[in-house]
């Protein structure tokens, strides 16, 4: 079972650094140290225990569909049972991306890209499989307009 999320207390020059990183993420811990007042060598270490902690992640993030993943997918999951066990089944498998519980008219909220139909239906089959799941609805996703990391720190 998943940890449960607990807040991590940021002061404000680490907050400081994951603003820099969310504008440019490939922004060098010279330039971070530059705009925030602190040497190189303290930015790498903050940054590496924001990232021990699981505070933040630096990828590359891309559009799917321009890199021949033909299909993104949201799925709406009701179930029955116990959710955190559902949620964690389904994280398990390699291709689902996003996980969820939630509020609503759907118990878990997953996201996955798929490289051909096929792929989606063989997919969908073991989302089905899992025991708590009673149904599931798929939004297949037309054309990515939006997708931003950029909500910053509080």
């Amino acid at each position: 079972m998943s940890e449960p999320a607990r807040r991590v207390h940021l002061d404000e020059t680490s907050k400081r650094i994951i603003e820099q990183l969310q504008q440019d993420g490939r922004r060098s811990y010279a330039a971070i140290g530059k705009a925030v007042g602190l040497s190189e060598a303290a930015v790498r270490q903050r940054v590496q225990r924001l990232l021990d902690a699981g505070v933040m992640q630096i990828v590359g993030v891309t559009d799917p569909m321009m890199l021949g993943f033909s299909r993104q997918t949201m799925i709406g999951i009701k179930c029955r049972g116990d959710l955190e066990k559902a949620a964690d089944e389904l994280a398990a498998m390699p291709e689902i991306d996003y996980v969820v519980i939630t509020a609503g008219s759907f118990d878990l909220l997953v996201e996955l890209v798929a490289e051909t139909d096929e792929q989606l239906l063989e997919i969908l089959g073991r989302i089905r499989a899992v025991p708590a799941v009673v149904s599931t609805e798929s939004f297949v996703y037309l054309k990515l307009r939006k997708q931003t990391y950029s909500w910053g720190t509080r």
